[in-house]
């Protein structure tokens, strides 16, 4: 980890210690785990104060779930993604990011505030890249094996950390060049998008691969199918194990997590750099 660096708008951070918590703030009706609990504007501006008081380093907003569910247009979605983004851009001191795969979408959230483009689509939209590095915003590389919103049930890999590093390679080289730097690439493993949950678990070891790769690592684990499969544990009662799995991945060099407990994240943050740090 010597030496990675991020990026995000006018701030800069050095990561060889240091994580970043990316709180989740979805904006959705049919989110895997809050089932739209914070669909509403008030509602989602309040779950964003709490985020924000438990220590949140970026908000992460996002309007369509990853998984299959009821099509969501390009309408639809900027009605749901750019109001959230400017509401919280107006009230926080916090960089934001916008989770989606549309250049349409981040290009305007990006104009409402946003200084990250979350992709999980791996840059599938050409002009996503270009729409980014126009904004200075940027951006997450993830790994997906056929796209968001496609099931993907039985995914077959010969060696699934070496694809997914050379995927992520390959789509950092992308944006690197549109003339983004390197501290503007973020790469995700992207965890349980075409994975499954054995490919996951075998993804979150290997940590410390994905991390050689030069580009700061945003671990994406919080209360995820694998995780359940693994621990035998129900959607709601996964916190303990999403606390474990953002442990192992940042004690292997992740240095985001996308965590829905932000408080309890941000400790297990904290206590990593300390011992990272100690003499």
């Amino acid at each position: 980890m010597h030496g990675v660096r991020l990026r995000l708008g006018d701030r800069n951070y050095d990561l060889r210690t240091r994580s970043l918590v990316m709180g989740i703030l979805n904006r959705t009706t049919d989110s895997f785990f809050d089932r739209g609990a914070y669909f509403s504007m008030d509602r989602f501006l309040r779950r964003a104060d709490e985020l924000v008081g438990e220590g949140a380093d970026i908000l992460d907003v996002g309007g369509v779930k990853a998984g299959p569910g009821p099509e969501v247009g390009v309408s639809e979605e900027l009605e749901r993604v750019v109001p959230a983004v400017s509401a919280l851009r107006d009230r926080f001191d916090v960089p934001l990011s916008v989770d989606t795969w549309r250049a349409t979408v981040a290009e305007a959230s990006f104009a409402a505030g946003a200084v990250v483009g979350n992709d999980i689509s791996g840059f599938a939209d050409p002009t996503y890249l270009k729409v980014a590095a126009a904004a200075g915003a940027s951006v997450v590389a993830t790994h997906i094996r056929l796209g968001p919103r496609i099931p993907d049930p039985e995914p077959t890999y010969g060696d699934v950390v070496g694809e997914v590093c050379r995927f992520l390679a390959e789509r950092a080289r992308w944006a690197e060049a549109e003339g983004m730097g390197r501290d503007r690439v973020v790469v995700d493993a992207g965890l349980d998008l075409g994975k499954t949950w054995q490919q996951s678990l075998t993804l979150l070891r290997a940590s410390d691969r994905l991390a050689a790769l030069g580009h700061p690592l945003l671990l994406s684990a919080s209360h995820k199918p694998f995780l359940g499969r693994l621990c035998d544990l129900e959607v709601v009662d996964r916190g303990d194990a999403s606390l474990a799995a953002a442990a192992l991945g940042v004690a292997r060099g992740a240095r985001i997590v996308r965590a829905h407990d932000v408080r309890g994240t941000r400790r297990v943050c904290a206590a990593i750099a300390a011992v990272l740090e100690a003499p």
